[in-house]
């Protein structure tokens, strides 16, 4: 089983840049195809981007899509999202989340209920 932790949150102003961190630990990071999602106050629980076990293929939602980018390092167990040109919708607790996965180049982009394992969440916060 694997844990999840979140880094790189914070306050930044519109038009800013943040570069997110999910570290994995308990498990082997390669079998496992991740994501990002971010729920904003009252909202539900909402997919970012996404990207393969391999790390070979991605997909992102379309209110970040240019902007933000996913990647992952499988030898260092950890996942990344570059956000740039941040606006104050952006704004949110971002969680990553990891499932098992037998394709190496499958990217699971439905929701939430696609993933088993999830981080605490990390906040970002960005002003106008």
């Amino acid at each position: 089983q694997v844990q999840l932790v979140e880094s790189g949150g914070g306050l930044v102003q519109a038009g800013g840049s943040l570069r997110l961190s999910c570290a994995a630990s308990g498990g082997t990071f390669s079998v496992y195809a991740t994501g990002w999602f971010r729920q904003a106050p009252g909202k539900e629980r909402e997919f970012v981007a996404a990207i393969s076990r391999s790390g070979d293929n991605t997909y992102y939602a379309d209110s970040v899509k240019g902007r933000f980018t996913i990647s992952k390092d499988n030898a260092k167990k950890t996942m990344y999202l570059q956000m740039n040109n941040l606006k104050p919708e952006d704004t949110a607790v971002y969680y990553c989340a990891a499932r098992s996965s037998s394709y190496a180049r499958i990217v699971y982009s439905s929701g939430p209920g696609q993933y088993v394992y999830w981080g605490q969440g990390t906040q970002v916060t960005v002003s106008s």
